[in-house]
């Protein structure tokens, strides 16, 4: 089997990635990996307590590789803390994995700084229909609550909430269902990767908003991309075990 780290959001693409690769037995995944806002302690972009993220990394089995972020970090600190961590991570792994589904920019910049280092990038999920995938998530039993959602595409109703059924239904036709531009991020709390469910309670939500920290010239995404929503409500979890 070929060796690989798994790069581990906390959330429900993450989850569905991890769970066909396991199935695949393709290759071994040596350990999970996930960035962390060290200002707050918490997941980057979605904003879970690391107390859950360990858990999860507990409960599905794997050793847990956490990649420490400033909480406002520039696009060039950014790429040079990453190349020092993938330079460490490439020892044991030839290959690194990823639960993207269509983004292509993000694609490219992926692949782009794995080789320079010499590791290979695996997608999963790429190209497949998010309708269908969501619906795949489901019926393998996964259970994920939203932690973090653009207010400028959904309100605070969204935050908070058990994906489900109703929850996709409800979405507005300009968010995709799996939320692959960014419109939600959720935390995986059970489903066949797991031993056992995530115990947790909801704990407050919260509105924020963030501004650039600079427009880099050498960012790797497209001048559109850097003018990017700002604000999000935020739910925060907190752990019960």
């Amino acid at each position: 089997m070929k060796n690989a780290y798994f790069n581990w959001s906390s959330g429900k693409d993450s989850a569905l990635a991890l769970h066909q690769i396991l199935q695949q037995k393709e290759y071994n995944i040596t350990k999970l990996v996930t960035t962390v806002n060290t200002a707050h302690n918490r997941v980057s972009m979605h904003g879970l307590r690391n107390e859950l993220l360990e858990l999860q990394a507990e409960y599905i089995g794997l050793p847990l590789h956490k990649i420490k972020l400033a909480g406002n970090v520039s696009m060039s600190d950014y790429d040079k803390i990453m190349k020092a961590e993938m330079n460490q991570l490439i020892s044991q792994n030839e290959y690194s994995i990823f639960g993207d589904i269509f983004l292509e920019d993000l694609k490219k910049y992926r692949e782009e700084r794995l080789s320079e280092v010499g590791l290979k990038a695996v997608f999963p999920l790429w190209k497949k229909d998010t309708k269908v995938l969501i619906k795949e998530f489901l019926t393998l039993g996964f259970k994920a609550i939203t932690v973090c959602v653009n207010a400028q595409l959904l309100d605070k109703s969204f935050v908070g909430r058990v994906i489900d059924t109703d929850f996709i239904n409800e979405l507005p036709e300009n968010v995709d269902p799996c939320g692959e531009n960014g419109e939600f991020h959720t935390f995986v709390y059970d489903g066949p990767i797991f031993n056992q469910p995530i115990p947790f309670k909801i704990g407050e939500k919260v509105h924020r908003t963030y501004e650039p920290l600079e427009k880099e010239n050498d960012n790797c995404f497209s001048d559109d991309s850097l003018k990017w929503d700002t604000g999000f409500w935020y739910c925060d979890l907190i752990n019960v075990y």
